[in-house]
């Protein structure tokens, strides 16, 4: 079934199904359904074939979007898919939790006017899982083997969309991961209501085909040294994204009961994975029956909150000190998770943790109202303290929100020659993302510092073109000695 496109005029946006709030909070499973064919031809053929595709602009990876809706439109899937893997190394990841709104649909020139974006993303989602079911997806024969080998510190998004790249260069790529899984935050931070784990048990499956060898349960600079791994490879990217969560530093803030965002994750995520995590059988890590306050505004906020709720929490309330429209989250998160029973507490700061009880349990948290005052260097307005404004929110669970730092890689990998930024992210040439030692590269947050998963693609896209040169220039000088 074919299309016209440019029907904007006469099709209204559209959104895949998504399940009633009731129904989804009772479990992990995604909570958008996929396009039927019909509903995505016509999504698809709304797109206004702009001669200046501010949409694939505006993509961290440069999709060519409007090319493959229009395939899309005209049934030609097959090649949709071709163009789409073409500059994407996991679309069904980024179809499913790309923050769309603040990259290629709000930059459509349709949601400038009064017709509304393309749903981008849902249509990248249906055309790669599409080619997973109609066996399109194949593992990577490279057209040459290759005898160098590269080794990869970090299974994340990066990390894989490297080791995709240089596979199909024809190296021998080696990823090692300190958890017991590939994915990263994937797997680990990210619940499965955004993206359910088979999606990336599939695509670690596919890379394994293909000739990429794990290493799970490796922790550089314990279970192997930093040393030792820059002597079996060729080459090395470091690519283990930040991991150090920002901490609060109010009274209180030691209490039992006070636990970091991602530790809280992980754990949830693991136990829907099926592990037996102590600490969820506690209770400690569990919001069932209690109280929970999250402090934060940003995406793992959201997937805090969102996890709670599932976990049967008694109330679950977001604490930040701006407003709705200064949140860094994703809008479409807010709105699910207000749609799960989320209470958001906008324009409030917590000022110290409460312990009520004779124990050292958290029992709740003292806050005080802020106002956005006079912008700063950036451009945002600063939240200030509104005197007087004290109240009181009960918790039995507190979860710090606040954004991730990276870890001290030189300590962590004994090699003081590392070069760190005044951020402590790992410093890198602007051009080729090698570091300060020879033939060890860096790419994802470890060098740009905390953001998105099509950024961490798009980085380790760019870190395999510049070791396949620098392995290639390697490769003519020893053949000419």
């Amino acid at each position: 079934m074919s299309s016209k496109m440019l029907q904007f005029t006469h099709i209204e946006q559209q959104s895949p199904d998504k399940r009633a709030a009731e129904t989804r909070k009772q479990d992990f499973n995604e909570i958008y359904g996929g396009f039927q064919d019909d509903r995505a031809t016509g999504q698809a053929s709304r797109c206004e074939q702009c001669g200046i595709p501010f949409c694939s602009v505006h993509c961290p990876l440069g999709n060519h979007i409007p090319d493959w809706l229009m395939l899309t439109a005209n049934g030609r899937l097959e090649e949709a898919y071709a163009l789409s893997s073409s500059t994407n190394s996991m679309p069904e990841v980024c179809g499913r939790i790309c923050p769309q709104d603040r990259l290629c649909e709000g930059s459509c020139v349709l949601e400038q006017s009064r017709h509304r974006s393309v749903t981008i993303g849902a249509v990248e989602k249906y055309i790669t899982d599409t080619a997973w079911e109609k066996g399109w997806v194949q593992p990577i024969v490279p057209t040459e083997e290759r005898s160098e080998s590269v080794g990869i510190i970090g299974g994340g998004p990066a990390g894989l969309a490297a080791a995709e790249q240089l596979r199909m260069q024809g190296f021998q790529v080696h990823v090692y991961d300190r958890y017991d899984r590939m994915g990263g935050l994937l797997v680990y931070g990210i619940p499965g209501f955004k993206l359910e784990k088979d999606v990336i048990a599939r695509r670690v499956d596919l890379l394994e085909r293909s000739g990429v060898v794990f290493h799970p349960n490796t922790d550089i600079g314990k279970t192997v040294t930093f040393a030792e791994l820059r002597s079996r490879h060729d080459s090395i990217l470091i690519a283990t994204g930040v991991y150090k969560a920002r901490a609060l530093t109010i009274p209180g803030a030691g209490l039992t009961g006070v636990h970091k965002a991602l530790d809280y994750l992980i754990t949830s995520n693991k136990v829907s994975l099926g592990d037996s995590i102590d600490a969820y059988t506690s209770g400690e890590l569990n919001a069932a029956g209690k109280d929970v306050v999250v402090i934060g505004g940003g995406d793992t906020a959201m997937d805090c909150v969102r996890t709670a709720i599932r976990q049967g929490a008694k109330s679950v309330k977001c604490l930040y000190r701006r407003d709705r429209d200064n949140m860094p989250g994703s809008q479409r998160e807010v709105a699910n998770a207000e749609e799960e029973g989320v209470e958001f507490v906008w324009l409030a700061a917590p000022e110290a943790l409460l312990n009520e009880g004779t124990d050292q349990a958290v029992s709740g948290v003292r806050c005080i109202r802020m106002h956005l005052g006079v912008a700063d260097a950036s451009g945002r307005q600063s939240p200030e303290p509104t005197p007087g404004s004290q109240f009181v929110l009960p918790a039995d669970l507190v979860i710090e929100a606040l954004g991730f730092e990276p870890e001290d890689l030189p300590a962590m990998f004994g090699e003081a020659d590392l070069t760190v930024t005044r951020w402590g992210t790992l410093k890198t040439h602007p051009r080729t993302l090698m570091t300060s030692l020879d033939g060890v590269f860096a790419a994802g947050d470890i060098v740009r510092g905390a953001s998105l998963v099509v950024w961490g693609i798009r980085d380790g896209r760019d870190a395999a073109a510049s070791i396949g040169r620098y392995l290639n220039e390697k490769a003519v000088a020893q053949a000419a000695e």
